[in-house]
């Protein structure tokens, strides 16, 4: 499969989590799987931009550029949106969390943990591409998250309480989600103001390098 249908068959995977996770969310009083429905909006966004800049490498210029901004766009909105999760989470700890219903929290997180697992097997290899890189960083977040969450289910379905678990995991999976989303800022924006020149040079002799039988 090519990487334009790899990212295809992602972005409609996590466009239907994204509609269950708000949805049960919304239902379950459960800022946990909202905050898992966020990652999966931010993995959905990530897939549509990498699958842009595919498009755009089919004329031949700007590839590494293009799958940078969308690298760049995709890890800025994950940031925001961790940001606005990680807040919401406080004020439940402080001001007190409302009645989680476990069922459906637990049903719908190991559904989704499943799913995006899936997906990081579609996506396959994705060193070097920062687009690729950066759905698979969104990919695998999104897998932690809901496994997170779906413990913290458990826990909350079998004690009838412990409500405020759910706030610590959505603050817990914002903190680690925006840290890395950090991280990939300062890498790509590091990349961004490398030489262009320099910088086709460099994915030329990485590509010769791949296709160069190994001698030893």
């Amino acid at each position: 499969m090519t990487a334009e249908g790899r990212l295809a068959l992602v972005l409609a995977v996590n466009l239907a989590m994204v509609l269950a996770l708000v949805l049960v969310g919304l239902l379950a009083h459960s800022l946990g799987v909202l905050a898992a429905g966020a990652d999966y909006l931010g993995d959905a966004a990530g897939t549509g931009l990498g699958l842009a800049a595919l498009r755009i490498s089919r004329t031949g210029h700007g590839r590494s550029r293009a799958s940078s901004y969308a690298a760049l766009a995709n890890a800025g909105f994950l940031a925001v949106v961790t940001l606005a999760v990680a807040v919401e989470a406080a004020r439940r700890l402080v001001a007190g969390t409302p009645s989680i219903h476990g069922v459906p929290v637990v049903i719908t997180s190991a559904v989704a943990a499943v799913a995006m697992i899936a997906c990081a097997f579609i996506l396959g290899e994705v060193e070097g591409d920062f687009a690729m890189e950066s759905v698979m960083l969104d990919t695998l977040a999104d897998a932690a998250a809901a496994i997170g969450v779906a413990l913290a289910g458990t826990v909350i379905l079998i004690t009838g309480g412990a409500y405020w678990l759910d706030s610590l995991v959505a603050m817990l999976i914002s903190l680690v989600v925006g840290y890395h989303a950090l991280g990939l800022i300062r890498r790509v924006a590091a990349h961004l103001r490398e030489d262009p020149a320099a910088t086709a040079r460099s994915e030329v002799d990485r590509a010769e390098g791949r296709q160069r039988p190994d001698r030893t």
